[in-house]
């Protein structure tokens, strides 16, 4: 069980940057002109690792924040081998 939680944690060092500004964290393209705050995971927990003047600082310093990459696809040989059309077993004809 700790495996499968510890598959979807990341990896000790990888930095993210949140808004400073008013409200909670939203995404990049909301006000892309708020300074930014460095968080970097522990292993743990984020922590506070310093403050970006804008987003494209942010991009620079963290590297692309693409969610999508980071999720696993399903393997395409995991999945069921199709099934064959039914057919009766014996030929019927309408009287």
């Amino acid at each position: 069980m700790p495996e499968r939680r510890d598959a979807h944690r990341p990896a000790p060092g990888v930095r993210r940057a949140v808004p400073l500004g008013d409200g909670s964290a939203r995404g990049g393209h909301v006000d892309p002109s708020t300074p930014r705050g460095m968080l970097e995971w522990d292993g743990h927990r984020w922590v506070p690792s310093g403050v970006a003047d804008d987003q494209a600082a942010a991009v620079k310093e963290t590297g692309t924040q693409n969610a999508a990459e980071r999720v696993p696809l399903a393997r395409f040989s995991a999945l069921p081998p199709a099934p064959e059309p039914w057919w009766p077993t014996e030929e019927w004809w309408r009287p």
